[in-house]
């Protein structure tokens, strides 16, 4: 078994700490991003990470940055054969990525080199790919520029949301980094170069980019709803002046009508858009629970003709 250094922070690194600690390595540190403020209160809340390591009676680190060189000495001391690194959320120095006996593995959830960056699950949906995958490749220091070692391809269908793709993602991803280190403790794990055509770059998702844009094309609207189901949640307005309200969808499909783009068409809950029509089938009030279209139009009336507000 191999002495590792887990470095990851949200639900998605989740299913690779508990595969590396079901096969028997040894954690030698868990690192995470420190509590933020969250929830209404704002109060300090720790990653689900940390959560999941403190529960296994692992050594947990949250340093703000590992760019001093106290925090690299003291990671270097944990004395790794290798880091595993899912989402963590930290630039990793060359003094970091140097450490480890073995280097430094990274799970990433994209088909490389196609969605380098922070946000591969969403751009892949929103710029409608059929396919992608779980990608465990050698780090370097450029962004997600590292030799593929191992990758599980899933193909994305037309409804697939990405809390959906996150987890099947998670959990193939998870199984391939177990693979990883049983190669790697061999010796046999083989990585090769990045092909140098197809790359493409992952942003991070802005605020103002979750505000649905019924200008464009029925399809272009459904995957951006799609894209940011269920977190950050896409949405549109209505009502008037301070009295406006952001309502999310969270599921929708494309329908049909036409008409001057965010005009309700039906009681369906059908609204034009720049060419077609999206069809709203599940959608949340602020502090709300997640409610059919029909449910949500019982109390929240939207009748046809109403135009709702655009950008």
């Amino acid at each position: 078994m191999l002495r590792v250094v887990f470095m990851g922070t949200p639900d998605f690194a989740v299913p690779t700490l508990r595969g590396l600690v079901a096969a028997g390595h040894d954690i030698a540190a868990v690192y995470t991003q420190p509590p933020r403020p969250a929830g209404r209160g704002m109060e300090a809340r720790k990653s689900p990470v940390q959560v999941v390591a403190e529960s296994a009676g692992l050594a947990v680190q949250s340093p703000h940055s590992l760019k001093g060189l106290g925090e690299q000495q003291a990671f270097a001391a944990h004395r790794p054969d290798v880091a595993v690194v899912v989402a963590y959320g930290l630039i990793l120095p060359k003094p970091v990525l140097e450490a480890p006996r073995l280097g430094c593995l990274n799970l990433h959830a994209s088909a490389l080199p196609r969605w380098r960056g922070a946000a591969p699950i969403q751009r892949a949906l929103m710029a409608g790919d059929t396919a992608t995958a779980a990608t465990v490749m050698r780090m370097e220091e450029g962004l997600d520029t590292g030799p593929i070692c191992l990758e599980a391809k899933v193909a994305i269908g037309p409804d697939v949301t990405a809390g959906d793709l996150h987890d099947v993602l998670a959990e193939n991803g998870a199984a391939l980094m177990v693979r990883a280190l049983e190669a790697l403790e061999a010796g046999s794990l083989v990585c090769s170069p990045q092909p140098e055509e197809g790359v493409t770059y992952a942003a991070k998702l802005t605020k103002a980019e979750t505000r649905i844009d019924f200008t464009q094309p029925a399809l272009a609207v459904h995957n951006h709803i799609r894209a940011l189901s269920p977190s950050p949640g896409a949405w549109f307005e209505v009502g008037d002046g301070k009295a406006r309200e952001r309502i999310r969808v969270l599921r929708a499909r494309p329908g049909s009508g036409g008409g001057a783009p965010g005009t309700v068409l039906d009681d369906a809950l059908t609204i034009s858009c720049g060419a077609g029509a999206i069809q709203m089938l599940v959608l949340q009030r602020g502090g709300r629970r997640p409610m059919s279209a029909a449910e949500f139009l019982r109390g929240f009336p939207l009748p046809p003709g109403m135009r709702l507000h655009e950008r």
